[in-house]
């Protein structure tokens, strides 16, 4: 398989920190975005951010920026049809999404994404994480997606489908596991709380 293009999604509306770009939030001496560029770019072939409006607030990080092609914020899964569409258009096979507010993801995504989907004729894998609770706990924005299926997930999405996982059932996806150890991987900054959290993880 060809190395995924990466793509992260930073179309959130960040309601519960009042609005405006959580990736843009300062982190240490960078934003969160810097943190998950600085991540992502060495595992992926090529990187792009899914964002809405004006695209110039991303200028400095010299990335394309692709906006939702489905109206009314449709979540995740339109950030991922973005990704797809844009990866068609480079001749690539799959893309690798990461969440914008989430600075301390494995720095072993892809590959553990990728050895997951050996054998797949469209690899389809979302990341997990061990819970007591519940067995394990799914990270839907982390996942790895086939281009192949873009015109499915567009019906889908124009049908008025919403949740990543089950889209990603009912095409056969799989999981990759990821341990963790003295923090969750997949820590992600929802509130002013979780980004003074990020500061002492830091």
């Amino acid at each position: 398989m060809k190395q995924p293009l990466g793509v992260i999604l930073a179309g959130g509306q960040a309601t519960r920190m009042g609005g405006g770009d959580k990736g843009l939030l300062r982190l240490g001496k960078h934003c969160l975005l810097d943190h998950v560029i600085e991540r992502l770019s060495p595992q992926v072939a090529g990187l792009a951010l899914n964002a809405n409006g004006d695209p110039a607030r991303f200028a400095r990080f010299q990335l394309p920026v692709l906006p939702d092609s489905i109206e009314d914020y449709a979540g995740p899964l339109a950030g991922v049809l973005a990704g797809l569409d844009w990866a068609a258009a480079q001749g690539a096979d799959t893309i690798v999404t990461a969440a914008a507010d989430t600075p301390f993801f494995p720095a072993d995504l892809v590959p553990q994404l990728l050895l997951a989907a050996e054998g797949m004729t469209q690899p389809l894998v979302l990341s997990a994480t061990p819970d007591a609770a519940r067995g394990r706990v799914r990270h839907p924005t982390f996942g790895l997606w086939p281009v192949a299926l873009r015109d499915d997930l567009r019906a889908d999405l124009q049908d008025g489908l919403r949740k990543v996982v089950l889209w990603t059932d009912a095409h056969n996806g799989r999981e990759a596991l990821f341990p963790v150890a003295s923090v969750d991987p997949f820590f992600n900054v929802n509130t002013p709380d979780d980004l003074a959290q990020a500061e002492a993880l830091l």
